[in-house]
């Protein structure tokens, strides 16, 4: 029996973290194994029992000892699930959704962890749907463009309350004895590696699409980040030093007292962390131009590659060597996905249906699945919104909110179900289009993420909706196995794996061999949908009437 070579692959998500060991050499997952978040996403009180400290609205931190119990638990047991002993483990990579902050000191101990500081929400990770931190958002963008900085159109023409900047801000000016005695503010999937190898080496993703680092340019030029506030000047030697290092290379080896604990060999070598989406283009096998890959979770992130770089309004970011080396990585997303389908199963759901699902012997969701399945685009005469938790791109305004329109006394809860799910595919084609509209052809489609899995219905909306063919992703863990390709490559081929990404992707990234395509009748119907969902978001959304951002302030 032939024994394996593998690579690990820690996947770190919004509610729960996840380890795969794949098999470097025909990418098969040999082992999974999921740990959920013990404190979730804090939005309302603090960690500990004693705290009365209670979270403002708008806020979603988390405990960075959850991440600490991913590896903890995670990697032992896919080791074990697998059989695998640590000799045949030849490299370890991380993912991370980004941009989730926190505070640390000189050692990367999180501040939040300390007891002066325990009480004090800013001390806390900053999840990326921290969205109180528009104010601040507000001025930079005012300043950037008062000051006409070149570097904002590589990101759409404006900044997001997402990103690392922004949070830093917010912190100088509500908690400003936690900005001073922060030793660096630092993305947790650069903390994670930092832990593993005992040293901070920040990831060129990461840095390159979440804090405005360029590879040729750097950083921003101080006098900037003065103009935004004097005592910023020179956070980029302080708070954000630190090597930014490309994708493909190795960080550093594992500490001989983390090895001891996850069960793993001293010295093994852990890769420069990335993108939690982003590595899921490596996991579903793109490493070519003109083929987009939305990762569809509780956000959705679009992902494309180009040889050439583009300045498209209302994206994410363009960066080099962000997710293939030698190509340009653009990214855009939708805020909210997988969160809206939950918020209605949690909220919009009645009695009946429940008794009904169970009567059947289905989950609510299922059931709901199969009673949206029944309508034909268009039947119910509902449209929505989908921007319940702001819309990030094309307009990048967390100040957004989700709205319905056409019910009657008469409307059931599936046909708002179907009606949520149609308004996500309508935002991501008005993405697409984005990207077609500015020179960045999409001749490909691929949908990555645990949701792709489970939703057939979705799926096929999206595919008549985009009336495109849609390729999904082989694996649920798609990210992780993304991760594990990064791992494969810090070890190199003298190590067992792979000299480049490219090499490592085009092996052990795989799609599904079936695919969904578009239904001709649907797609004629969704055509005249989709212009009535763009004049909605031209009203709403730009400019025509700000009512629901009125209606926000207002609560």
């Amino acid at each position: 029996m032939n024994t394996p070579t593998c690579s690990l692959g820690i996947d770190f998500g919004t509610e729960s973290g996840r380890a795969v060991l794949v098999d470097v050499s025909n990418g098969e997952v040999l082992a999974s194994h999921v740990t959920p978040y013990a404190h979730g996403v804090i939005t309302e009180r603090l960690p500990h029992a004693e705290s009365n400290s209670f979270v403002p609205p708008d806020w979603a931190l988390q405990h960075p000892q959850d991440y600490l119990e991913v590896l903890y638990r995670s990697i032992p047991a896919v080791l074990q699930a697998a059989g695998v002993s640590a000799e045949q483990v030849i490299g370890l990579g991380i993912d991370f959704t980004s941009c989730t902050m926190l505070p640390v000191d000189a050692a990367f101990e999180p501040l939040c962890l300390k007891a002066e500081y325990s009480n004090h929400p800013h001390a806390w990770v900053k999840l990326w749907k921290h969205h109180s931190t528009q104010e601040e958002t507000d001025l930079l963008n005012r300043i950037t463009l008062e000051r006409n900085e070149p570097w904002l159109k590589r990101y759409g023409g404006k900044i997001s309350s997402e990103w690392m900047l922004p949070k830093c801000l917010q912190i100088l000016h509500e908690a400003p004895e936690i900005y001073r005695d922060a030793a660096y503010f630092i993305e947790a999937g650069d903390w994670i590696v930092a832990k593993l190898i005992g040293q901070l080496k920040r990831s060129g993703c990461m840095a390159g699409f979440k804090s405005f680092w360029h590879e040729a340019e750097g950083y921003p030029a101080p006098d900037f980040f003065a103009a935004v506030d004097p005592r910023l000047q020179s956070i980029t030697d302080t708070k954000l030093s630190g090597e930014v290092v490309p994708l493909g290379n190795q960080a550093g080896t594992l500490l001989p007292h983390m090895a001891a604990r996850l069960g793993l060999t001293p010295g093994l070598p852990v890769a420069i962390s990335m993108i939690d989406a982003h590595a899921a283009v490596l996991g579903t096998g793109v490493c070519t131009p003109g083929k987009l890959v939305m990762v569809m979770g509780t956000s959705t992130c679009h992902l494309m590659l180009s040889e050439k770089e583009i300045c498209v309004p209302g994206i994410s970011g363009v960066v080099k060597d962000s997710i293939i080396p030698g190509l340009y990585g653009y990214e855009a997303g939708q805020s909210a996905v997988g969160d809206i389908f939950a918020w209605f199963m949690k909220q919009g759901i009645p009695v009946q249906i429940i008794e009904e699902a169970a009567k059947a012997q289905m989950s609510v969701q299922d059931w709901m699945e199969r009673l949206a399945s029944e309508l034909k685009p268009g039947e119910s005469g509902i449209l929505a919104l989908d921007w319940h938790n702001g819309n990030r791109s094309p307009l990048d305004d967390a100040e957004l909110t989700g709205a319905i329109f056409g019910m009657t006394l008469r409307t059931r809860p599936h046909e708002i179900y179907r009606a949520l799910l149609e308004a996500t595919a309508f935002g991501a084609r008005s993405i697409m289009e984005t990207f077609r509209n500015n020179e960045l052809p999409v001749h490909e489609l691929y949908a990555a993420g645990g949701i792709p899995q489970r939703n057939r219905l979705l799926m096929q909306i999206y595919s008549d909706v985009m009336n495109m063919e849609i390729k999904v992703a082989d694996s649920p863990f798609t990210p992780a196995i993304g991760a594990a390709i990064l791992g494969s490559v810090a070890a190199g081929e003298a190590g067992g794996g792979y000299k480049t990404i490219q090499d490592a992707t085009a092996v052990m990234g795989k799609t599904k061999s079936g695919v969904f395509k578009p239904i001709p009748e649907h797609v004629s119907i969704y055509e005249t949908l989709y212009k009535e969902y763009s004049t909605l978001k031209t009203y709403f959304g730009e400019g025509g009437n700000d009512v629901l951002k009125r209606l926000k302030r207002m609560k």
